[in-house]
C-alpha cells in the first residue's frame, strides 16, 4: 500500500534537502510532497535545485499561514490513501522509520500512529509532549473531514488531531524512531526567539483546547463508558469461572 510523505518546511534552509533526500531514497514508489509555507531564507533554492535530481512535488504557499494550514494544503495534495507527515527539520532518518510509522496501519492495528525521536532533550518513555510530534501517520480518509477545522489553528493542530481521534475512540499507537534527532528551538535560533517561539505555540495550544472542550467532553464520556463495558465484561469472566468451578464440584460429588 503506498503511501502520500507531507513535508511542510518554513524556513529550514539547512536541513529541508536531507529530510527530502531520504524520503525519496528510501520510498521511490511513494508520493513526495514538500510544502514551502512562505519562507524567506533559501529554502526555495535548496529545493529547486534537489528536484533537478530526485522526484517530488513541490507546493509553494506565498506567505506564511502556520503549519496547520500547510499540513492540510499538503493532505488535500495527495493523492494516496495514507498520508505520513515527517518534520522538516529532522536528522540521521533511516529506511526503517518509514514502516515504524507505517507498518501498524497497514496491519489494521492502529488508526494513527505516532512516532517520536529519540534523540531528544526530553526521554520518550517520560516525555509528556510526545503526543504532538510531527512525525505521524493516519489515513486520509479519517483526517478530511476535519480539515476545514485544523486549516488556521496553526500549532495547535496536533492537539486537536489528537483530541478529534481520541473523541472519536480512534486506535493510536506511539513508536520509538531510534537514531532520528530533532533539534530544540535553542539549538536553532537565539534564547530570546526560541523563547518566544514556545510562548507563542503555548497560547496556540492552549486555546485549541479551550475551544474544543467538548472533544475533551467527548473523550471523558468514551473512557467512562469503555470503563463500564470492561468492568461488566470482568465481571462476566468471572461469573463465568464460578460456573464452570461449581459444575466441576457436581460432576465430581455427582450432586
Amino acid at each position: 500500500m503506498n503511501a502520500s510523505i507531507i513535508i511542510c518546511t518554513y524556513n529550514e534552509e539547512k536541513t529541508i534537502a536531507e529530510v527530502v533526500k531520504a524520503c525519496c531514497i528510501y520510498n521511490p514508489d511513494y508520493e513526495i510532497i514538500v510544502v514551502d509555507d512562505g519562507s524567506f531564507d533559501n529554502t526555495e533554492n535548496v529545493l529547486n535545485n534537489l528536484a533537478k535530481k530526485f522526484s517530488f512535488r513541490y507546493e509553494k504557499i506565498e506567505s506564511n499561514r502556520g503549519k496547520s494550514w500547510a499540513m492540510v494544503h499538503g493532505i488535500e495534495k495527495a493523492t494516496n490513501e495514507i498520508i505520513l507527515f515527517f518534520d522538516a527539520d529532522v536528522s540521521n532518518i533511516k529506511r526503517e522509520h518509514f514502516m515504524d510509522l507505517l507498518t501498524p496501519l497497514i496491519n489494521d492495528k492502529a488508526d494513527m500512529v505516532l512516532g517520536q525521536p529519540s534523540e531528544t532533550l526530553i526521554d520518550y518513555r517520560i516525555n509528556p509532549f510526545k503526543s504532538l510530534t510531527g512525525e505521524r501517520a493516519l489515513f486520509k480518509r479519517d483526517i478530511t473531514p476535519i480539515l476545514d477545522d485544523i486549516r488556521e489553528i496553526r500549532f495547535g493542530v496536533e492537539t486537536f488531531i489528537n483530541l478529534y481521534y481520541q473523541a472519536q475512540g480512534k486506535r493510536i499507537s506511539y513508536v520509538l524512531l531510534e537514531g532520528l534527532k530533532h533539534p530544540t528551538k535553542y539549538e536553532k535560533t537565539t534564547p530570546i526567539n526560541a523563547t518566544k517561539e514556545f510562548i507563542n505555540e503555548g497560547k496556540e495550544i492552549a486555546l485549541t483546547l479551550i475551544n474544543n472542550h467538548d472533544l475533551i467532553t467527548k473523550r471523558v464520556e468514551l473512557l467512562i463508558k469503555q470503563a463500564n463495558v470492561n468492568a461488566i465484561n470482568k465481571i462476566n469472566v468471572m461469573q463465568k469461572e464460578i460456573n464452570d468451578k461449581l459444575q466441576r464440584l457436581k460432576d465430581k460429588f455427582d450432586f
